[in-house]
């Protein structure tokens, strides 16, 4: 009489959500690195807009003598480059990704849909925000700012303007057949980003009836959390302190989530996963 032996079995790494997004992201990060009209738009471009920002402040300030042309600047510039990385490379990554097939076969897949698409940002989220970073604190520091007001003010601005552009570009992409119409199509939305959010051209510089319209646009509310966290005002009213700044917060907050809820539920019902036959 034979007695069996037990064979021991290795088990590889549990999957887990943590593993799917960084799995997904180092692959989206390789192909980034390889796409160089990808890195010359998310490296290069937000930086000569940069030059071109100081240049239309500069004059902007001799008809407002009172502009924070260097406190502008800076929130400017990381606005800018948000928009650039974050928003405008995840969309046309969005679109090359489905154009190859890739999303429908990663949705045969152990990960959800929304882990796809987070796994997608990821590269784009981690170079947005330290390029943002180096540009923040760099600025910061070479202009002699003075530090935050409210730090966790700043951080939930980042988060509503990080999560509205990921739904956004999710969006945008529905609506783009290939990566190089990525630039036409989401042209409407960075030029609402620059123009009416407060990052190109102040709002306290615009007729009150203007800016009291761009302050509903969509990623206004956002970037307008960043800069009273940031200094203590929105430049509509006096700089305030970590509370007073709470309530100069609260109808951004309100219109913020507002907005973020109607983009997430655009991507969810025309984002497209495989191409349009």
């Amino acid at each position: 009489m034979t007695t069996a032996v037990p064979t021991a079995t290795t088990a590889g790494p549990r999957s887990t959500t943590v593993r799917r997004l960084l799995a997904l992201g180092r692959a989206e990060a390789t192909l980034l690195v390889r796409n160089r009209t990808a890195l010359f738009t998310a490296l290069v471009l937000p930086l000569l807009l940069i030059v071109t920002l100081h240049s239309t402040l500069s004059k902007e300030a001799e008809s407002n003598p009172g502009l924070d042309v260097d406190s502008l600047l800076v929130y400017g510039a990381v606005g800018m480059i948000l928009a650039f990385v974050v928003y405008y490379n995840l969309t046309a990554a969005y679109v090359g990704r489905r154009g190859e097939l890739v999303l429908k076969r990663l949705r045969t897949g152990e990960a959800r849909d929304i882990e796809i698409l987070l796994g997608t940002a990821v590269p784009s989220l981690a170079l947005g925000l330290m390029m943002a970073a180096l540009i923040g604190i760099g600025g910061s520091l070479g202009l002699h700012l003075a530090v935050p007001v409210n730090p966790l003010l700043m951080l939930i601005g980042l988060v509503l303007a990080l999560a509205t552009m990921i739904a956004l570009a999710a969006l945008s992409s529905a609506f783009t057949k290939t990566v190089e119409s990525a630039g036409i199509t989401t042209l409407p939305a960075i030029l609402v980003m620059q123009l009416g959010s407060g990052l190109f051209v102040p709002l306290e510089v615009m007729p009150t009836q203007l800016a009291d319209i761009c302050r509903l646009l969509p990623t206004t509310p956002a970037f307008q959390l960043i800069r009273i966290g940031w200094f203590g005002t929105d430049g509509s009213a006096p700089a305030t302190d970590f509370l007073g700044s709470w309530g100069a917060a609260g109808s951004h907050l309100i219109t913020g989530a507002v907005w973020l809820g109607l983009a997430v539920w655009g991507a969810v019902r025309y984002f497209h996963w495989e191409p349009r036959r």
